[in-house]
């Protein structure tokens, strides 16, 4: 980063950290000590802001994930994203944010992380197989003269294998504490509709602002399978845009979460065929057991284009388990915007239904 912003003037550089804090403790005060090598460079700081601008006009600047919106309209030579693997919402801020960063300067990224299972990190790493604008590079804690093997070595010996394998080789494989361990992209994953009727299409609605509003579009067969076609994953949505958004989808039944009522209502006053969820004791732990439930049967399959929820299904995950805690297990709350979405309609159990089968073609938009 300091290499490309002294060889070339007015370069304008950032490196973003999981949060602003890990910014300030893994890269500041290395930034400072490698400019003092150079005399040329004269650099100012400004320690309240983490900038740092140098004698030839070009500027680093540190950012965290959780302030990623603050890039929005701006313009980068060359972004470092350190961690990569832990950023939520990936897909949803590098395709809204980060790229349109990218696209005024011809500018470059650095993807940097230690691998969490099969998510976006692993996306990105096999992407230079068919994209020739990436490449990818591995390199295990072993590659690393300044470690010494006989503490790897230990490691090795006292956490899981799973564990060892992610941390210090940099091995994907999936996460510990998966809620949807029985997630298989081979099995759940498709890339065209069958040449099948279709029972009817479902929306599933997970309402959301400064988190993202996440929409799933599902078609149901014959079989009680769900075939879910087509993702809706953006933030900042008002209602208006939502409303002209699902009127192209031409949804049977669409089941939102019932904490958001007022929503509720304005889309039933649109004359949507809002359907009831109901929210009680355990509804969670259920809801999650009848996912598992149907993906075990192969009864849910997703569209290869749904990058969030495939996401959410890959990192989805139970909290780090206390020794003699009995407590019923609830997963973290995070990366679940488009599972909950998917939750509300499975648990309604829609596919129990005794209106006769129709084909896809002649479906048509309910209104009450």
């Amino acid at each position: 980063m300091v290499g490309k912003a002294v060889i070339k003037d007015n370069q304008k550089i950032a490196y973003i950290a999981p949060t602003y804090q890990q910014a300030r403790d893994i890269a500041w005060e290395g930034f400072k000590k490698i400019l003092t090598i150079d005399s040329s460079a004269h650099p100012q700081y400004n320690e309240s802001r983490l900038e740092m601008v140098i004698s030839n006009g070009s500027k680093i600047q540190l950012k965290g994930w959780e302030s990623i919106e603050t890039l929005r309209g701006q313009a980068f030579d060359f972004i470092v994203i350190d961690e990569i693997a832990m950023m939520r919402n990936f897909w949803l801020y590098w395709q809204e944010v980060i790229r349109p960063t990218l696209t005024d300067t011809k500018g470059e990224v650095m993807f940097i992380s230690t691998p969490k299972g099969f998510n976006h990190f692993y996306d990105l790493y096999n992407l230079e197989r068919t994209d020739h604008d990436f490449k990818s590079f591995h390199f295990t804690s072993y590659d690393n003269p300044f470690l010494p093997k006989e503490e790897i070595d230990k490691a090795g010996l006292e956490i899981t294998p799973d564990r060892f394998a992610q941390e210090y080789m940099a091995d994907f494989r999936k996460t510990e504490g998966l809620v949807y361990k029985e997630f298989e992209r081979g099995l759940h994953l498709f890339s065209e509709l069958p040449k099948v009727r279709f029972d009817k299409t479902i929306l599933g609605i997970d309402f959301g602002y400064t988190n993202p509003t996440a929409m799933l579009l599902i078609k149901v067969d014959y079989d009680g399978t769900y075939w879910i076609k087509e993702e809706y994953y953006h933030t900042k949505q008002l209602t208006s845009h939502l409303i002209n958004k699902i009127n192209t989808y031409n949804a049977n039944e669409i089941y939102a979460d019932p904490e958001a009522p007022e929503k509720i209502e304005e889309f039933k006053q649109a004359g949507f065929n809002m359907m009831e969820v109901v929210k009680g004791k355990d509804s969670v732990i259920n809801g999650i057991a009848r996912v598992r439930d149907m993906l075990r049967q192969g009864k849910i399959k997703i569209h290869q284009s749904c990058i969030n929820l495939i996401y959410e299904f890959e990192t989805y995950h139970y909290p780090d388990k206390k020794p003699d805690n009995n407590e019923k297990e609830v997963p973290v709350k995070e990366n679940d915007h488009a599972l909950d979405a998917l939750r509300y309609v499975v648990s309604a159990d829609v596919i129990k239904d005794s209106s006769p089968y129709i084909s896809d073609s002649n479906i048509t938009y309910k209104r009450k």
